[in-house]
Parts: structure tokens; sequence; C-alpha cells
């Protein structure tokens, strides 16, 4: 049973995690995709999950054949992206509010570890309306490799001044527990896709539908 009392910081992951940016990316990939004469199935943008863009494109290559464009898909899916989250925003995701008044209350200290540059994660927390929330954001700009490695935790930590065995990582996707995992900190998967690969089962220490559901589970 975990308590938020046996740890001394949490770190969030963002995409899927604390914001909905996951819904946004797969609309704008599949509207530019169907722009280039290509179709991305959902399944197969939620395998895209946690990943780093360079990884994302490897996957795009592999699934859309050698002659994908990748510039062409980048610029596109970008205005494409952009399009949507000026007229719809970017949700928080439920119980984050919640969880966040927790730690606050016991003076947790927290902060955000993402495998996006901090550019886009700025951009995107302040779609959302939370661009002040986190005074520490780690990105892939400040490590030299992102999820899966465990470098943006390890730095998390460092930055937190707390050892990574006593942070609590919280992530929706395997990459980001599979980097948890071997930067050592304990995890907390919340799935953003319906699919759960055992391995990533295996990895955390508890899966939770919803940041609520954490909440209620580490307050005792």
């Amino acid at each position: 049973m975990l308590k938020l009392t046996d740890f001394s910081a949490v770190i969030f992951d963002m995409d899927g995690l604390v914001l909905d940016t996951e819904t946004t990316y797969s609309i704008a990939w599949q509207q530019a995709a169907r722009a280039m004469g290509y179709d991305l199935s959902t399944d197969f943008c939620l395998t895209l999950t946690g990943l780093h863009y360079q990884d994302i494109e490897l996957k795009l290559i592999e699934y859309c054949g050698a002659e994908f464009n990748l510039q062409t898909f980048k610029r596109l899916s970008s205005d494409c992206w952009r399009d949507y989250v000026n007229v719809h925003g970017i949700t928080i995701k439920h119980g984050f509010t919640g969880l966040l008044d927790l730690l606050i209350r016991q003076k947790i200290p927290y902060c955000l570890a993402t495998n996006s540059r901090t550019v886009n994660a700025l951009e995107c927390l302040e779609l959302a309306g939370i661009k002040d929330v986190f005074s520490i954001i780690v990105s892939r700009d400040h490590v030299q490799h992102g999820k899966p490695e465990p470098d943006v935790f390890l730095k998390a930590a460092e930055l937190l001044q707390v050892d990574i065995k006593r942070c609590l990582v919280i992530e929706d996707s395997h990459a980001g527990i599979v980097a948890a995992s071997r930067a050592g900190a304990v995890s907390v998967l919340i799935p953003s896709i319906a699919q759960v690969d055992p391995l990533t089962l295996e990895l955390c220490k508890l899966m939770v539908g919803d940041l609520a559901q954490l909440s209620n589970a580490i307050r005792a």
C-alpha cells in the first residue's frame, strides 16, 4: 500500500497525465496524414503515447513507408494542432487539482518531467491555464536521452534535491514507467490507453484509473 508520507517528492509526467494532450496530438496527426494521402488509425496514434518525437518519426516511417515526408508531416501536424487547441484549448485531467492541493497541504515538493521540448510544454500548460503551477520543469531539452531512458527523472530528483528512490513518479505510458524504473523511482501508472503492456504492470507499484483515485489511494 502506498502512502504519500512515504515520499519526499512527486514527479508528474505531462502529456496524457496532467493534460489531455494525447487527444489533441492524435487529431492533428490524423488530419495532417490525410492531407498527405495517408491514414493513421487511432490505435496506431495511441502507440505513440509517451514517446519523444524522434521515436515517433521512426514509427511513422515504419507505418507509412520510407517515402513518407516527415518534414511536411511535422509542419502540417503542427498547424493542425495549433488550429485545434486555439479553438478547443487543452483539458486538465480529472483529479489533478485535487492531488495538487493535497501535495501543497502536506508540503511535499513536486515537479514536471516531460519528453516534450520546453517551448512546447510551456505552450501546453498555458493553453490549459496552469502555466504557473510548476516551478520546476524538466524537459527533453535538459537531458541527453528522453524516456524510456531515466535521464528526465534523475534530473528532476537532482533539481528537487531529493533522492530518486524517495520520489513518486506518476505516468500514463509504458515508456514513462520504464524510465521511472530505470531511474530507481517508485511509479504509479494511470494508463491513457485501454490495452496495458503486462511489463508496464510489472514495473509500476500501483495502477489506478485517474488522479482522483490516486489521491484517495495514497491519502491514508
